[in-house]
């Protein structure tokens, strides 16, 4: 009976030794998992935080910049030699360099732009375009680069001899320009009310209207008016009077806060540094053959 007794002892004893054993590595093995769970987690919110604070730009090419742009808008951007050169794309050039990216160019019509952005064709539209209320409705803007005007261009000897006198009469404009929302004024906020506005996709097809007596006046930014009217220095002038004052900036998506900071570096070090105005008045100059 003793020996009994003894064998179940010794069987329990064993069973008991065997179920703590056993307690003990499971123990050990949720610890691990706890702790390889805790290490984990730690380590990709950093990696998260870091990708979010160091504000990576992603763009809608590994390795390129892509811009936007309507390369029918001397001296911003036009063709040269079959080249798309001008001031926005000496700027956009040097934010690409900024990036260590290839710039890219899409050229397309002025009024598709900002569709460019919203539909990711392009990262940033730069097209001697100005930042007004309507447009930041739908993409983000960079600070100022440029203080612009829209001119009034007539053909020589025309009655139209300042901005009040284009009301009542026949004016063409570029589609999607500041311009065609001054002269087609849908809101009624325009102290101009023209006649008729005729709206084209290429400002040198209303120029070519106007020189054929299909239209008054040629509405159109400053700069791009310059060059027009210098071409055809027999046919035609340009006003004193401008229609408008407005800023060139450049468009990005909206929220794409991490490219626009870029942009606006480059920017500053362009206007800090005297090289946005050098690279301004060469282009100006060629306008006015100085």
């Amino acid at each position: 009976m003793k020996k009994a007794k003894r064998f179940a002892a010794l069987v329990l004893a064993i069973a008991m030794s065997a179920s703590l054993a056993a307690c003990s590595q499971s123990s050990s093995s949720s610890s691990e998992a706890a702790s390889g769970a805790s290490a984990g987690t730690p380590s990709s919110a950093k990696a998260a935080s870091s990708a979010s604070s160091s504000g990576a730009i992603k763009t809608i090419t590994d390795g390129t910049l892509t811009m936007s742009t309507n390369a029918e808008f001397e001296p911003f951007e036009y063709r040269d030699n079959d080249k798309i050169v001008g001031i926005d794309v000496e700027i956009a050039n040097k934010i690409a360099d900024k990036l260590g990216l290839e710039l890219k160019i899409n050229d397309v019509e002025f009024a598709s732009l900002i569709m460019e952005l919203q539909t990711n064709k392009c990262d940033f539209v730069a097209a001697g375009m100005t930042a007004t209320d309507d447009r930041r409705k739908n993409v983000d803007f960079s600070d100022p680069y440029f203080d612009a005007s829209q001119a009034i261009i007539v053909p020589k000897g025309s009655n139209i001899k300042s901005r009040t006198d284009l009301n009542g009469k026949n004016v063409g404009v570029q589609q999607g320009t500041t311009g065609d929302t001054f002269c087609t004024n849908e809101d009624g906020t325009s102290d101009i009310k023209v006649a008729s506005v005729k709206r084209y996709n290429k400002g040198s097809d209303a120029i070519s209207d106007l020189i054929n007596g299909r239209i008054d006046a040629v509405v159109i930014d400053n700069f791009p008016a310059t060059k027009f009217v210098q071409k055809n220095s027999d046919k035609l002038v340009k006003l004193d009077d401008s229609l408008t004052s407005e800023q060139y900036a450049i468009a990005v998506q909206k929220g794409n806060t991490a490219l626009l900071d870029q942009i606006d570096e480059v920017l500053k070090e362009m206007k800090s540094s005297g090289e946005l105005d050098q690279i301004i008045e060469k282009y100006q100059s060629s306008l006015t053959g100085e």
